[in-house]
């Protein structure tokens, strides 16, 4: 496995490889993340993981000095799974001195996560569109978990052409359905618990959509109702929205709908999602 810093290297380095699937991370990796390098290798044959924890998508209020970080744990994950090059560049590879260009996709700051999180997706797109330039990837691969991200990211590859194509690949969850996440590393064993929330009240919408109920504001006072018997749960947004506009709906139509929630427990910060 070969592991390298700089941009200049990382080419040289890619050039040994006629195809490469990629799997952007920010670190302190899970089976979420190895999943997708599993069907990055089967998928490609060669794979490419970056571990970059990416200042320009945290807001100053945020957690970007106190995000979970564990490079030598990651590296022994990847060699285990055969990996063949990661990327672990420093912020100033990444932004150096001088540097002014943003991908900016304005619908995205408009709804959910973008609404939440000003300039959150100004900082996603940005770096994604670096390291598809950087690693020129036959695919590459995103969680559905951080189902925006995956709207955005989808967007902005068909709106400058690029050639990558991108993979979502469906969430992985713990046996008792939270969905992996480096920030579940926060909690403590009581919001842990308390955790599981999350996918209990989608659940409980997801149940409700395919037993008949079609009515937005049904599906979303559903899923009020069961993070309100949490004590440690503070509802951010509970949404019923088009799975490719991301609009909240009215009423669920043809494309089905995606069901997503931010809930606070403790100071941590989870989303969760289903596509019905």
């Amino acid at each position: 496995m070969n592991v390298i810093t700089t941009v200049d290297g990382f080419r040289h380095a890619r050039a040994s490889f006629d195809q490469i699937g990629l799997v952007p991370t920010m670190g302190y990796l899970h089976a979420g993340h190895l999943s997708l390098v599993r069907q990055a290798r089967q998928e490609c044959g060669a794979v490419a993981v970056s571990i970059f924890v990416n200042p320009t998508q945290f807001a100053p209020h945020e957690d970007f000095t106190r995000y979970p970080r564990d490079l030598e744990r990651d590296l022994q994950m990847l060699a285990d799974e055969g990996v063949d090059l990661v990327f672990t560049p420093e912020v100033s590879e990444m932004y150096p001195g001088g540097f002014g260009t943003a991908v900016v996709l304005p619908a995205a700051d408009e709804v959910l996560e973008g609404a939440a999180r000003p300039d959150h997706f100004r900082g996603v797109a940005t770096v994604v569109c670096k390291l598809l330039n950087i690693v020129q990837p036959t695919k590459a691969y995103f969680g559905q978990k951080d189902a925006q991200q995956t709207v955005v990211v989808c967007q902005m590859v068909r709106d400058l052409n690029m050639l990558t194509q991108i993979v979502i690949a469906p969430t992985v969850r713990e046996a008792d359905g939270l969905a992996m996440s480096s920030r579940n590393s926060y909690l403590t064993p009581e919001q842990r618990a308390a955790a599981t929330v999350l996918y209990r009240a989608l659940t409980a919408a997801r149940e409700l959509l395919t037993s008949g109920e079609r009515r937005g504001d049904v599906l979303r006072q559903i899923m009020a109702e069961v993070l309100a018997r949490e004590p440690l749960a503070r509802p951010e947004y509970a949404s019923v929205a088009d799975p490719l506009t991301l609009r909240e709906l009215t009423e669920v139509g043809p494309r089905g709908a995606l069901i997503s929630l931010a809930v606070r427990v403790g100071a941590v910060r989870l989303i969760d999602n289903l596509l019905v």
